[in-house]
């Protein structure tokens, strides 16, 4: 079944083939971000519109990749088409702080509940400033982290992302597993790994090393294992944790705060020292943001903690933010996307009952995942437990039969964007309930993690 598949793949795009060969010559493994790196090869893609988009072969999709979940509002979404054009004929960066940086930036402290803000370009700046902040406030060098998170490729939060089951070590204690080469050891000692969703294993942690202990960072729902919901009270006892050990707690929501209108900290009502937020929030042109308690924000001095980029707050981005956040991702747009990702879920769910798939859908609003298992997702090692192999099968063929179901990887999610419809959702578990009852009757191998 599977090598049918692959058959059909590349008989389907046969012109992303070869502009992966073309890309090889100049670039190592023909992509710019090496999560898009697949067997046999990436899908190149030529433009979307709205849920659709199209390949390097003119095939189309419905797709629920939506960039990682950075398209929220949709593929080129007109009001943002209409305000950027107008912005870039005014300048794209100007070297000064645009005129009405502090409009969004007032906009965003009321949505998410922070008291000062610092714009960024990328996820990983953000989350790199945060820890440096959290380290500089509190005068102390670690940082704990969750495994199976990924907060961007810098060398702090580079440790325990994807560890293999034999080198990930205890499930209560993990071990400071490297996801790179190049990363000094006195960086890795520093960065300590708990067990997410395990608060006594967390508090252990913390209990031997409080003292040197910066803050906690971590995904409120982890979205680089699948889709994690946190337990009820993990959030809040983190809190706590970081309240009587005068840790920073930091939320890491450069995914979750496009997925909830005031993000995870607003839905589970945990409220972090700082919080990162990213992706969606521009709909699709980049800016980050590191927010959060006056107190701490204020410990950024120029002279003594550092936060610089040429490209920060630059006009085309800001407005992209502003648009995004007033006219685009609205209260309305976003509960609208919410009800079609709970339709979708739930269409999986009674699908993989009906045709007794081994498999489990976890989910929250517009954004979930099915995970190949036969329990649940709550931490890295259930993760472990998946097969990997029957995913990358349901994977290239929702894509064969024009549907991109999630960000490419089983340790990833779907997301419904504010311009998908009911027919889109429709035509998505149609398609997935062929796909299933194949599945089931022709299961194929478990493959490594390692894969991924």
């Amino acid at each position: 079944m599977l090598r049918k598949e692959e058959v059909t793949f590349r008989k389907r795009t046969r012109a992303s083939a070869a502009r992966y060969r073309e890309a090889r010559k100049r670039t190592p493994w023909g992509v710019h971000s090496n999560y898009r790196l697949v067997d046999p090869y990436p899908v190149y893609v030529k433009k979307a519109s709205g849920s659709r988009i199209w390949d390097a072969d003119a095939n189309e999709y419905i797709d629920f990749q939506m960039a990682f979940g950075a398209l929220v509002s949709g593929h080129s979404h007109p009001e943002l088409v209409r305000a950027v054009g107008e912005q870039i004929k005014r300048g794209t960066i100007y070297g000064f702080e645009w005129e009405g940086t502090a409009k969004l930036a007032n906009l965003i402290c009321r949505r998410f509940g922070l008291n000062r803000v610092k714009f960024s370009t990328t996820g990983l700046e953000a989350t790199m400033h945060a820890v440096r902040l959290a380290r500089a406030y509190t005068s102390r060098e670690k940082i704990l982290k969750f495994e199976g998170c990924y907060h961007g490729s810098h060398d702090a939060l580079l440790v325990g992302v994807k560890p293999s089951k034999d080198k990930a070590g205890s499930a209560s204690a993990p071990n400071q597993v490297p996801a790179s080469l190049g990363i000094p050891d006195e960086v890795i000692r520093n960065t300590l790994v708990a067990p997410f969703n395990e608060l006594e294993a967390v508090r252990s942690i913390v209990e031997r090393n409080g003292d040197e202990l910066a803050g906690i960072i971590l995904e409120p729902i982890p979205m680089n294992m699948g889709f994690v919901p946190p337990k009820k009270g993990f959030l809040s006892g983190l809190l706590r944790l970081c309240r009587e050990h005068g840790m920073v707690l930091i939320f890491d929501e450069v995914k979750t705060c496009g997925k909830f209108y005031n993000g995870a900290a607003g839905v589970f009502g945990v409220q972090p020292d700082l919080m990162v937020l990213g992706k969606a929030i521009a709909g699709g042109y980049p800016l980050s943001v590191l927010g959060g308690r006056a107190e701490i924000m204020e410990a950024i001095v120029p002279g003594k903690v550092a936060h610089a980029g040429t490209f920060n707050s630059n006009p085309v981005c800001m407005t992209a933010g502003i648009v995004t956040l007033t006219k685009v991702l609205t209260a309305n747009a976003m509960d609208h996307a919410a009800s079609l990702g709970e339709t979708l879920a739930r269409g999986y769910r009674d699908i993989i009952g009906d045709t007794g798939l081994e498999a489990r859908v976890q989910w929250k609003g517009l954004s979930g995942t099915v995970h190949f298992t036969d329990g649940e997702v709550a931490n890295w090692r259930d993760f472990l437990r998946c097969n990997i192999g029957r995913w990358w099968a349901y994977y290239i063929m929702m894509l064969n039969r024009g549907i991109i179901p999630m960000a490419t990887g089983p340790d990833e999610q779907w997301t419904v964007s504010v311009q998908h419809t009911k027919e889109d959702i429709s035509r998505h578990l149609e398609v997935f309930e062929e796909v299933a009852k194949q599945l089931r009757e022709k299961q194929p191998p478990m493959a490594l993690v390692e894969a991924l």
